[in-house]
């Protein structure tokens, strides 16, 4: 399987964005900003999960 590794065009804006954001942020401002983005991510992984089972218990 060969999996895209690559930004879309619409990504890579959307993290230009996110760069000129997080440049003005403290330190502080930047970890809590760092963790909540690695929680966003968590919980997209979850629910990458549960719709896989869900869709692999409906194919069963």
């Amino acid at each position: 399987m060969d999996i895209p590794m690559d930004l879309s065009l619409e990504q890579k804006f959307k993290l230009k964005l996110y760069e000129e954001e997080v440049k003005g942020l403290s330190p502080e401002e930047s970890q809590q900003f760092l963790l909540e983005v690695l929680r966003q991510l968590m919980v997209k992984d979850n629910m990458v999960k549960h719709l896989l089972r869900k869709n692999v218990l409906k194919l069963s």
